[in-house]
């Protein structure tokens, strides 16, 4: 019989206002589906659990949005702060009992639950406390945090650093090369009619 391991959460961000895109972008469909919609299927194909979706603005479309989908919403109240708050949110709400979590943005449709294992592949061989998705040199999420860094996202002021953590533990990081064009994320109405083709078919 198999070892049990210790369960890797999933993170969702979808709680910003899109002030970019003009419109809430986790709500836009492509291929029939929303955007958060999209992130939380590839969160679970990837067999991450407990995933939890931080939400914000429209938090109720958003909550509707997802249906029938197995996650749990966290709503973050101070949403309007920024980034850093959803990252508290969410990880406040990860359970101890997990060995690490994997936070994932809402507009990054491209992002493969292969992608995703991937990242816990590298984890569970050990020896690392992050693992990051790379392209180029370039660091972009989605990222796995081991629970050595738990605390220190709990505790994210809103003013840090977007890469505080990261620096902070670099020396415990291991980086998995991603294919660049996976790791596009959707933040203007152009980039969505970029992207529309990849997930729809073309009209006959």
């Amino acid at each position: 019989m198999p070892v049990a391991q210790d369960p890797i959460a999933a993170v969702v961000l979808a709680a910003g206002l899109s002030s970019r895109m003009g419109q809430n972008k986790l709500l836009l469909q492509l291929g029939g589906e929303a955007l958060v919609r999209r992130a939380v299927r590839t969160a679970l194909a990837a067999g991450l659990g407990p995933v939890l979706v931080v939400t914000g603005h429209q938090r109720e479309q958003v909550e509707e949005a997802l249906a029938g989908l197995a996650c749990k919403p966290v709503f973050n109240e101070h949403h309007l702060r920024g980034m850093n708050g959803s990252l508290r949110a969410g990880f406040r709400a990860v359970p101890d009992a997990c060995a690490g979590a994997v936070v994932l943005l809402g507009d990054m449709p491209f992002v493969e639950a292969a992608q995703v294992a991937s990242l816990c592949e590298a984890f569970r061989a050990g020896g690392a406390q992050l693992v990051l998705s790379t392209f180029d040199g370039v660091t972009a999420p989605p990222i796995l945090y081991g629970a050595a860094t738990f605390a220190a996202l709990r505790a994210l002021a809103d003013d840090a650093p977007a890469k505080s953590v990261i620096e902070k533990y670099r020396s415990g990081t291991r980086a998995v090369a991603q294919p660049p064009a996976a790791l596009r994320d959707l933040d203007v109405p152009a980039d969505v009619e970029a992207a529309r083709p990849h997930f729809e078919p073309a009209p006959t």
